[in-house]
């Protein structure tokens, strides 16, 4: 099959999946077998197409063009498909442990969450296969709504105060700055086209780059840059398996990816450097950075803290693309894929403690790892792996954000980036400390090992595990990052 062809099929599989999952409503295995299939069958073309990329091709579709000037079409390039890879990899582990946690909770409406979910996949990789700023803008917008049934799935009162606030913001923001941003890019640039080194250079200057830069940074509600990020922790309301999709597999990550990939491909980071107006976005991911950590300190409810967890852990990846230099986006794009396998793990873990032991607040998990050992393990993992220890691969993105704020001459925000990680020790490591040394107050548990269903552990294991293979093999990851034409011609 050509490459071509399989980007096409790689947007479409999902699709077609939901379709089938759909039909096979009337029988939860088959509807199972059917998600599992599409997804493996997705993470197969997506890694048919990487090794396309890795020769140095470039799969693309032919433009379908809407009105003139407006064209639907696709292509891949490394940072795209480093996006795709996470996206596709993460679904079939997500699926595993929806299976055990769905049943195990004895959650309704079952089928219309493994649709939405697919649904929400095929608009990632449209995003991550975007070769213009309009299809991006179109699966975006397909994320988010496909994406609000999945938060609202519990129906009741929370669920939809925190649906609605998670689609005003999303929305909103779009509508408001993200969308207007684009047009205003077309008129200066009179393209919309993905271009190596970016379109603005020559177009744009002084005020009308940070201005469009303000508004696509801020208009990338997904990013959950503060103070746009409330969505985030409102949307907390939804099953963990969708809290997942959104913290790992696909919401913010493809806000992440869009603001890297609006730097990258519309500005340029030789613009950016030279004009000096990502200045301004430095400082503002730094605060979002150290604000999110402090704010998770504070938070008893476990989902909560992991959240604004998520707050901070998504300003490293804005971070690294306001540097404006190779190291920062390589470090930012590494930190799409590390942070990913770190926090899906955690919170795998937090609907493993759901569905096993029904606790919701860290204050109520002490002594809990001698009933749930491989959870907390796991939790421990995840944990050290956020915080950008060795052996664990959470340590890569850092190690080049810090590079490339070296080559910026940032000295302040390296000090930021280690504050920041003692933070993420303060507020993740006393979780397993406490679960596995402390005390509770009813003293200790009783009645065994009592784990969440194999399902959930069996996907608890893959991420765990990736999060140390990932410290001992980060090389592919960076042979793919030193693929993106950044129009430096200096790739690290």
């Amino acid at each position: 099959m050509s490459g071509d062809f399989l980007v096409v099929l790689a947007v479409a599989l999902p699709f077609v999946g939901a379709g089938l999952i759909w039909l096979t409503d009337w029988n939860a295995n088959l509807r199972e077998a059917t998600t599992l299939t599409t997804a493996g069958a997705l993470i197969w073309v997506v890694l048919s197409i990487l090794d396309l990329v890795l020769t140095g091709a470039a799969p693309a579709t032919g433009a379908f063009e809407i009105v003139p000037g407006l064209a639907i079409a696709l292509s891949v390039e490394p940072l795209g498909m480093l996006f795709a890879c996470v996206a596709s990899a993460l679904w079939i582990v997500n699926s595993i442990y929806s299976i055990g946690y769905m049943r195990g909770n004895k959650e309704p409406r079952q089928t219309i969450f493994y649709v939405c979910f697919a649904l929400a996949i095929a608009s990632t990789i449209g995003i991550a296969f975007s070769a213009n700023l309009f299809t991006l803008f179109l699966f975006y917008e397909i994320l988010t709504l496909s994406t609000y049934p999945l938060v609202t799935h519990k129906a009741n009162a929370d669920a939809v105060v925190g649906g609605r606030v998670y689609l005003m913001m999303l929305l909103g923001t779009s509508t408001v700055l993200f969308l207007p941003a684009i047009v205003a890019t077309a008129f200066i640039a009179g393209t919309l086209d993905f271009t190596p080194g970016g379109i603005l250079a020559g177009k744009a200057e002084g005020p009308v780059i940070a201005v469009l830069l303000a508004l696509y940074m801020f208009g990338i509600g997904k990013a959950a840059l503060m103070p746009f990020h409330r969505w985030l922790p409102a949307a907390m309301v939804a099953p963990t398996p969708v809290s997942a999709l959104l913290h790992a597999v696909a919401v913010v990550k493809a806000g992440v990816f869009t603001a890297m990939k609006v730097v990258v491909y519309i500005f340029g980071i030789d613009l950016l450097a030279t004009s000096g107006q990502s200045t301004w976005l430095i400082w503002v991911a730094a605060a979002s950075l150290l604000i999110g950590s402090l704010v998770a300190l504070t938070k008893d409810n476990l989902k909560a803290r992991l959240a604004y967890s998520t707050v901070s852990q998504l300003a490293y990846v804005v971070l690294g693309a306001a540097l404006a230099n190779v190291w920062g986006i390589v470090g930012g794009s590494m930190h799409i894929g590390m942070h990913a396998v770190g926090k899906i793990t955690l919170f795998f873990c937090a609907g493993a403690i759901y569905t096993a032991a029904h606790k919701t607040e860290v204050s109520e998990l002490t002594g809990l790892g001698r009933t749930m050992p491989f959870t907390f393990a796991a939790f421990l993992i995840g944990a050290l792996s956020i915080i950008g220890l060795p052996p664990f691969g959470g340590l890569w993105g850092k190690w080049y954000l810090t590079l490339g704020a070296l080559d910026a001459g940032q000295l302040t925000i390296v000090a930021i980036l280690m504050i920041s990680s003692l933070l993420n020790i303060a507020y993740l490591l006393p979780i397993p400390f406490k679960a596995f040394f402390g005390t509770a107050a009813g003293g200790p548990p009783r009645g065994g090992i009592k784990e969440a269903p194999l399902p959930c552990l069996i996907a608890i294991g893959i991420t765990s595990a990736a999060c140390v293979l990932l410290f001992f093999y980060p090389g592919p990851v960076l042979e793919l990052l030193q693929l993106i034409d950044t129009g430096k011609g200096d790739a690290p």
